[in-house]
This record gives C-alpha cells, structure tokens and sequence, in this order.
C-alpha cells in the first residue's frame, strides 16, 4: 500500500499514516473544511439510521466513488436518507464515507470496526460475511430503484457525479500530468487553492517541455521562467522557430538546468555566452550553429560551463566545429550537417573551417558519436575534419559509432585506419556505417560487439550468408538487439549477392535464422528491396515475421506482403498491367470486385498470410508498406522528379483487401502507404479510420492508377472518424484539393500539419481558407501543386497575413511542384517540419532508439 495515502475516518479500525512518509515534498496545505456527521441530521428526524456491516477484518478497502455527503432536503422520509447512508457504508468511523484517494485499514483486534464510543456495528449483529453483503445489495437496489425520486426531490444533490477535487493528489498529478506545462502554470493553477499548490509541484516542473507547444509565443515563456524558472530541470524548446531570438534570455532564470535542447532555436554566439555563463549545473546541450557563429566571443564562464558538458548535439549550417572544442569531458556527440553547397547569391561554399577553428576536439572521454549528413559534398568535407581526429585515437570506452550518409561517401585513408583501430580496441553495441565502407570489406568480420541492441546496413550490399556468419554469429549474442534497419538491402535475405537477381526469390532459412536469433526485435527495416517469398508452405516473409511479438515499428516492401498462392491461383489481369506512367491512359477493362467490404474480407482476407500476421502484431505502433521502386516527387536539393519507376511485378496483387487487414492494429499511430498499384476504392482506409482511433499520422502517396485518384471517396469517409490525426501527408499526381476534401479534413479537429504534393494537381482557394479557419490547430501547411506562381502566392499571403497572429508558429508554403526555384523555397521551411513531414522518407529504424531526451 502506498505511504503517502491518508484514511479517510479516525475510528479506532482506522490506521493513520504520517504525511512525512509521501513520496512527494513537504508543502503547507489548508485544513479541510469541517464536515458534518449524517447522524445530526438524522436525529431531528427522531430516527437513528441503522448502520452498514463493515467488511472483513484487516482488509484494504477503496472507498466507492461518491461525492460528498450532503443533508437531505427538507421534508424526505427518514427511509429514504437511510437507504442512502447504508449504500454508502454507515456512519463514521471505518464504515464511514471517507474523502477520495485515501484507504482505511481495519485492525484485526476491532471486528466491529465501530467508533470509539459509539453503538457496535452491523458485524457484531450478526450481519457480517455473506449476509451482510446481501444486506448492502439490497440497500444498494432500493436507493437505485427511487434514485429519481432522490433526486428530483432534493435540490442540493443535482451534483452526484465525482467531483474531481475530491480525488486523492496521487491521482490529481498523474492527471495533471498530461496538461502542458504553460497551461498548468498560467492557467490551471488559477483555478483554485489545491490546484495552485499541486500546478507546482516539482514531478510537474522539473521537465518542462516546449517543443510541440505551438501556441507558446515569447510572453508566455517569460512568464513561465518568472514563475518557475527555479524549479527546471530539464527544459526542451527544440523546433520552437517561431520565437524570436530575444527569448533565449529568458533561460537564464534557470539556474539549476541540467538539460537544455535549443535545436531548432536561432541564437547567437553572444547570446550563447550570456545563457550558459549562469548554468553552472548543464550536462546536455542541443544548440544549431548558424552562419556568423564565433567561437572567440564565448566568454570564460561560458567555456567553464562547457567543459563540465556530456552530451551535446549540434546542428550545422556552417563549415564548423561549434561549441564542440570547447568540451572537454564529452561522452555523447551528435553532429547533424545540414549545409549547403551553395549560398543564397550562388556561390559555392567551401568545406574548410573558418578563421578561429583550428581547436581540436576532445574525444577521450567519448563513448557515442553520431553524424547525420544532408546530401551534399560539403557536409562529407566538414565530417571528415571531425573524424580526422578519432583516427589519431580512438577512445577506449567508445561503444556506439553511427555514420548515417545517403548517396556515396567515399573511405580514405584516415577512415580506414579509424576503423581499423575501432575493430582492435573497442566493443561497440550499436554501430552504423556508410555503404561505401562496409561494400567489398571484411570489416565486419573484425569488429567486436558486446551487447548490441543497434544495427543499420541501410544502402549496403550485405548478403544474407555474411549477415548470419559475421553479424549474428549464430545467434549468441543477439538476444539484445532491439532495433535493426536493413533498408535498401537488395541481398541480405539471399545466401549470395553473386550472380543473383533482385527479383529472385528470398532464402527463407536466412529470415528464420533471423527471426530465431533477434527475437527481442522491435523496429525493423526492410523496405526498398525486392524479397519475394517462395512457394513453399509455412516460409512466407509474412509467416516468419509474424514470431516477432515485441515489434512496435514495421517497415516492408509492398511485393513482399503478396500472398504467393493467391498470385499462383489468379493471375494479374490485363487491367492491371496497364504501365504505371502519366499520359494517356487506354481503357482495357475495369476488373470487378465487391462493394461490400466484407465481402472482400470473406473471399481473401480470411486467408491472407498479411492478414494473419497483422493478427499477430497487435501492438505494433508504426507500419511503413513501401513499394521497392517509389521515389518521393520532391527529394531534398535536387528539382521535382517528373517520372516515376513502375512498380514491383508482385505487387499488382496488393490493393484494398491488404489495406483493410491494417484496421486490426488497435494500437497503430503512424501508417505510410506508397505505391500500392491495385487500390480499387480504398474502401480499406475506412476500416482503418473506424478501428485505428489512436492514428497521429497518415502518409499516401501514388495509390492506385496514376492518371486518377481512385480512393478520393473513401479518403473523404475515413477522414471523417480520425479524431487523433496530426499529421497527414498525401502524394498524388492529379490530386484535386476541393471543397469536399477540405470540408471532410475538417474533421479531424486534432490535425496540425497538412503537406499535399501533386504533380498536374489543383485548389481551390476558398475551401482552403475555410479550412484554416475552421481547424485552429493547424499551423503547418504545405501545397506543392500544379498551380501557377500567382494563384500559389496569393493564397500564401492571404493565408498568413489572415491566421498569423493567431498562431505564432503559423508555416505556409504554397508553390508550383515543378518551379525551378522549388529548392530555394524549401532550404527556409524549418527543420523540424522537413524532416518530420515535408520530405518523404522510411523512418523505422532511422536512428537507434532513445539517442536523444
């Protein structure tokens, strides 16, 4: 039994425990108010009620969920009044209604659990065990049967129902838990006296997270450092761009802070200096590093405060080191390159550090090293300086070394002799490399790993074989690992990548090996390859999956989820071979399918190896069903891509009936769906809008034939029960963005960011603003549409110059998909946006999990 709750009675069956004994801090309360006894009232009635029998001896009992006991009205029958104190549990004492949150302990040596003074109880009448429950009963029943009477009769009981402030402060703050933290403070604990002293206490502000908090603006913040600035520990404003510089001064009020994210935040060297110069007590930093940025004007307060960090993560938008010199005892870096080749004027950037940046980082305390780069030559220039100098000395205690680069990045001397020494020195339990580097090396077969729970071979062309000798090892030291990304893998689950296809079919005896050996798996990658399973009975991909029980994350390619048998017994028909391209389209036929989708579910789904292993993963959180050869129409810094690649053979087969074998993921959050060739209506995404309430966010891109959005009717249905969506992203050529659309996605009350990519596709200005107007938690919307510059920016503007105000952190960007200035437009959309939504992307297994607070 928790120390903390307090009975209820002061009977003499009743244990009383101490407030020093609370898990929480010490803080004055006000004494309750005095209540009256039911007995007073009742004795001006000249009648004693009889009392409720007590339950067993020594047994903990939580009271009945009742509010306060009010006297009766004038003129009510002694019965009645009666009838309700006995449903309530007697008079005083420990039969007595006790305020909410507390328990009440009856001492063995008390069978009568009566008062101190006062008559014996019901057990000592003989009413106790078996009798005196059915003696409650059917008080319970009578006090039911008259409820109406009760309270049509009495005018001050109209409030039965539970009364919030009557709960215990254990429950309070796990309630007031999930209130963001401005509106606790600024608002919540205005309310009333219990409320003003719970708003503050420390389990409430000693994490103090800002970064979804979109209606935050720069008062609130000051406000909220003014009050409980003190009393942070741990603040997150990371993606807070909407607010202005200035406001990082504020942070200062913080003295005690050991964990401050500013990721996302613009600030200034200066003003960098002037903030850590107080934060004595910092151990994580998260910071950006812009063009301007200057090492030389931090000041030695600021260096000191420094030296004493551990971990730090630093974004870069300049040819830097950043702060990273200036830390000496480091244990954890991250190191996120986002710089650009070119400036704004056009000129080409070099990736050679500024004046002042020849410091050398300290890395002997270091034990994880991440680096994620942008696409471009600069960032692969700007990483090698860091790298250049762990290849001098690698550090002993280094047990995670992640290198995520997409494109080629070439191995050089200096990486080699790093990775050289990593295979003799260290253990790693998470590691992650360029494919350039791990491509035609045996380099994995000369590193050691202690307790590995993180892998990414993402790009490399790792074969099955080498994956089970050199990386599983049979299975022995795998039961840790937790996370695995084989994305774009194209011969992992083959014994040999020589002289295969990628169509061919997959080894199932490698994917069982697998299985076997990480069965603690819980996010996995193998989207963008071709694994096709075999017809053997019982080896299907999706069979083999299926043991995975812990999963949370899944991604897969699309031909990978086809029911082979299916596919043998039925072959494609001539509709659906039709090519996947833009232009005219020739009618062949229209295939026929049932409207009714059990109808559908009852033919197929019964069946379906996807079915059954959708069945077996109730609680996967995040699926991705990809098709092998998608490619998004707006990649990061290159111009919109105007063809697409047909899809995978296999995956003509998969369409609406695979769609509704999703809705049986009760708990599902985020579902991507891209390139499924065969979506009919997508009457599919209707069971997953009536089953899936918890889904947050939705990502569609090219369903169905690409000259018709085919599933417009069924979006439009589904949208209309996603009470939970966030965030939605469709990609679809000939999309058209109209009223209905718009009056549909006005459902989702929850929504916040909308990203629409169309190639040829069309708006409606007006049902756009309406949409705005009637969804005020939308602040991020992104059309890249097939509209012209005039129509794009006239929306644009009115959209902001209308909604702004309203919503400080308000983000519009409405532009021509193929306008060759579209990458100029997208290097200003904030980070936290085109990462998260804006730029198409498989995000299982991304990054190890938990790399950041």
């Amino acid at each position: 039994m928790p120390q903390h709750w307090r009975p209820w009675g002061r009977g003499e069956g009743a244990t009383v425990l101490p407030a020093e004994q609370s898990g929480f801090h010490r803080r004055r309360e006000l004494p309750p108010p005095r209540r009256r006894r039911p007995q007073r009232e009742l004795n001006r009635e000249g009648t004693a009620p009889s009392r409720a029998p007590q339950r067993g001896p020594a047994t903990p009992i939580m009271a009945p969920p009742l509010s306060r006991w009010r006297p009766p009205a004038a003129g009510a029958s002694s019965r009645r009044a009666t009838l309700k104190m006995a449903a309530r549990g007697g008079r005083g004492g420990g039969g007595g209604v006790a305020s909410r949150g507390s328990r009440v302990m009856a001492a063995p040596e008390e069978p009568c659990g009566g008062r101190a003074g006062g008559e014996p109880g019901r057990d000592a009448a003989g009413l106790s065990g078996a009798r005196g429950r059915r003696w409650r009963d059917r008080a319970a029943a009578a006090m039911f049967r008259c409820g109406e009477e009760i309270i049509s009769g009495e005018s001050e009981e109209e409030s039965n129902g539970v009364n919030l402030m009557e709960f215990s402060d254990e429950i309070l703050l796990h309630i007031l838990s999930y209130v963001p933290c401005t509106d606790l403070v600024l608002n919540v604990r205005r309310t009333c006296r219990k409320l003003a002293m719970l708003c503050l206490d420390k389990s409430l502000t000693h994490t103090v997270l800002l970064q979804k908090d979109y209606k935050v603006n720069k008062d609130k913040v000051k406000q909220l450092m003014r009050d409980i600035g003190k009393e942070i520990y741990q603040l997150n404003m990371a993606g807070c761009y909407w607010l202005p510089s200035s406001t990082i001064d504020h942070v200062t009020r913080c003295k005690n802070l050991v964990k401050l994210n500013l990721s996302g935040c613009h600030i200034t060297s200066l003003r960098l200096s002037k903030m850590l110069s107080t934060l004595q007590h910092l151990r994580s930093l998260a910071i950006d590093v812009n063009p301007g940025f200057d090492a030389s004007q931090l000041s030695s307060e600021c260096k000191a405060t420094l030296s004493r960090v551990l971990e730090l993560k630093q974004t870069l938008y300049t040819p830097s080191y950043g702060v990273v010199p200036c830390c000496t005892s480091l244990e954890k870096l991250l190191l996120y390159f986002e710089i650009l080749d070119r400036s704004r004027e056009g000129f080409m950037l070099s990736g050679q550090l500024m004046v002042g940046e020849s410091n050398v980082p300290h890395y002997q305390n270091l034990r994880v090293f991440y680096a994620r780069l942008a696409p471009g030559y600069v960032n692969q220039e700007v990483v090698r300086l860091y790298l250049a100098v762990l290849s001098d000395r690698t550090p002993e205690n280094l047990h995670a070394f992640l290198i995520s680069a997409p494109g080629s990045f070439a191995e050089t001397g200096a990486t080699k002799n790093l990775l050289d020494s990593m295979a003799r020195n260290v253990r790693l339990d998470a590691l992650q490399l360029p494919k350039a580097w791990i491509n035609g090396s045996g380099l994995l077969q000369h590193l050691k790993f202690n307790n590995p729970f993180y892998f990414s071979f993402s790009r490399c062309t790792l074969s099955g074989g080498h994956l089970i000798q050199r990386v599983i090892n049979g299975g022995k030291d795998l039961k840790s690992l937790t996370s695995l990304n084989l994305s774009g893998c194209i011969h992992c689950l083959a014994p040999e990548s020589l002289f295969r296809k990628a169509e061919d079919d997959i080894d199932s005896s490698i994917l069982e090996s697998l299985v076997m050996s990480c069965c603690n798996l819980r996010h996995l990658n193998l989207s963008a390859a071709h694994h096709h399973s075999s017809e053997s009975i019982g080896n299907h991909l999706c069979q083999l999956l299926s043991r995975l029980k812990h999963l949370l994350s899944l991604a897969l390619p699309v031909c990978s989820i086809t029911d082979v048998a299916a596919n043998v017994e039925k072959p494609p028909t001539a509709s659906n071979l039709v090519p996947q391209t833009f232009g005219r389209k020739v009618r062949i036929g229209i295939q026929t399918y049932p409207r009714n989708l059990a109808d559908q579910a009852n033919q197929k789904l019964e069946s379906s190896v996807f079915w059954a292993l959708m069945g077996s993963l109730r609680f996967l959180e995040t699926l991705e069903i990809i098709g092998s050869s998608f490619s998004s129409a707006m990649p990061r810094n290159e111009p919109a891509i105007r063809n697409s690649l047909p899809p995978c053979v296999r995956a003509q087969s998969v369409g609406d009936s695979e769609v509704a074998a999703i809705s049986q993921l009760t708990y599902l959050h985020s579902l991507t769906l891209a390139q499924l060739p065969n979506i009919l209506t997508g009457s599919g995404l209707i069971n997953i809008g009536l089953q899936c309430q918890h889904l947050r966010t939705l990502s569609l891109a090219n369903l169905g034939m690409m000259g018709k959005v085919v599933y417009m009717s069924a979006l439009m249905d589904m949208l209309k029960h996603c009470k939970c969506l966030r965030d939605l992203r469709l990609e679809q050529p000939y999309f058209c963005a109209g009223a209905q659309f718009f009056q549909a996605l006005s459902h989702c009350s929850s929504l916040q960011r909308l990203c629409i990519v169309s190639r040829s596709g069309t708006l409606q200005s007006d049902a756009v603003m309406s949409f705005m107007a009637n969804c005020l938690e939308v602040i991020m919307c992104h059309m890249f549409m097939g509209e012209s510059l005039t129509v794009c920016k006239n929306l644009q503007q009115s959209i902001v110059r209308s909604f702004q105000a309203d919503r400080p952190a308000l983000n519009v960007v409405i532009f021509p998909l193929l306008h060759e200035d579209l990458t100029e437009v997208i290097r200003d959309v904030p980070m936290r946006h085109l990462d998260e939504i804006t730029l198409f992307k498989s995000r299982v297994a991304e990054e190890p999990p938990n790399l950041w607070w």
